[in-house]
């Protein structure tokens, strides 16, 4: 448990009193993609290791514990799985819970009861998160945001209604897999793009700091996939990078060989922009699965989860959880794999330490060439 902490290059960052030695967060990627198993190694080589308390119910995952009162299974088992993760770690561990879901507030709150380190809360705007917070909670909230607009629009309504300061903020551009904060239009918009809006958010951040004298740390993410992009990404203002696509070519990944395989076998033009049942664009690796939904040829029977407030079930052309949560299991004939805009240089299934020493050197190389 935590033998070896990775040693990174360069200089780590901090959350409020979170010491992160390696400045990477593994970004969290639901129904199961990043659980504990993936979360632990990262969090014990020194990054921020994220579970992704999307659909934890849904998955094959014997609960083990009491219930609490009021909680639905998906809870149960992320309590379950952040008990069982700080068994394994003494790293930073996190998890994602998109804003979106319908019980956003109770699975926040029931993750700041079983103190995990941070919270990163995303698609859709976590408005109210901080309502969640009990006295003595030490859980760090950060939202993931699209822009500077949102960081500021976040921060405002979190000073005015709970006289709270976001603890970090994870800039997400439109490379990034799965489902994306920016109209279609704008994913391929030279305008939109991270190098353009790192520097937005950096001082738009700053005015927020110089204001509350907080210090917010920026982590950079969408398309991050070379030790030289990290660098690149600091260089710009951030702190630190999210990373996603990478960890699925883990064998500590949770997903099955046969999802893991399918990064690697895709090519740049598998990856497409798709239209999901959520009501968000998402970036994809395309199927014979997506290619019948978009011809109308899949549809849900009825709607047995109503998981996600911005799904229309009743005219969408699949369930997405259940698509993803088959994709997971290695069924991607019923199902299909969010993929970040670089995931098809994936040529390989690496360890987590071997990755991050891939990663390490590449950001060795612009140290030494500047």
């Amino acid at each position: 448990m935590g033998e070896f902490i990775f040693k990174w290059p360069g200089k780590g960052f901090a959350i409020g009193d979170l010491q992160i030695p390696v400045p990477i967060v593994q970004g969290g990627m639901g129904i199961g993609v990043s659980a504990r198993n993936l979360a632990v190694a990262v969090a014990n080589q020194g990054g921020i290791g994220v579970i992704s308390a999307v659909g934890m119910g849904y998955l094959n995952i014997p609960c083990e514990i009491e219930p609490h009162e009021g909680d639905n299974r998906n809870i149960t088992i992320m309590r379950q799985e952040i008990r069982k993760a700080r068994q394994q770690t003494n790293g930073v561990l996190g998890v994602n819970i998109m804003a979106a879901i319908r019980e956003f507030t109770e699975t926040a709150t029931a993750a700041i009861e079983e103190g995990i380190d941070v919270i990163f809360a995303g698609a859709g705007l976590p408005l109210n998160l901080p309502s969640c917070l009990k006295e003595g909670s030490k859980t760090k909230l950060v939202p993931i945001i699209s822009s500077a607009k949102a960081a500021k629009l976040i921060a405002k309504r979190w000073m005015t209604k709970y006289n709270y300061v976001p603890d970090a903020f994870v800039l997400e551009g439109p490379k990034a897999g799965g489902h994306l904060g920016f109209s279609v239009e704008q994913i391929e918009n030279p305008d939109y793009q991270l190098e353009v809006l790192i520097p937005q958010v950096v001082e738009a951040v700053h005015e927020i700091e110089q204001e509350t004298g907080k210090q917010i740390p920026i982590i950079a993410g969408g398309g991050i996939y070379t030790g030289e992009d990290i660098y690149q990404a600091q260089q710009l203002g951030a702190d630190a990078v999210q990373m996603a696509t990478r960890f699925v070519a883990t064998e500590e990944c949770d997903a099955d060989d046969a999802f893991k395989q399918a990064y690697v076998n895709c090519t740049k033009e598998d990856i497409g922009i798709i239209q999901s049942p959520v009501g968000l664009p998402g970036r994809a690796i395309q199927n014979e699965f997506l290619t019948k939904a978009k011809a109308g040829l899949k549809h849900p029977k009825v709607c047995a989860r109503h998981c996600i407030t911005t799904c229309k079930a009743e005219a969408s052309p699949y369930c997405i959880s259940s698509a993803l949560l088959h994709a997971v299991h290695g069924r991607l004939e019923e199902g299909f794999a969010f993929i970040g805009a670089n995931g098809y240089r994936v040529d390989r299934i690496l360890t987590v330490p071997a990755l991050l020493q891939e990663l390490a050197d590449g950001y060795a190389q612009q140290i030494a060439v500047k």
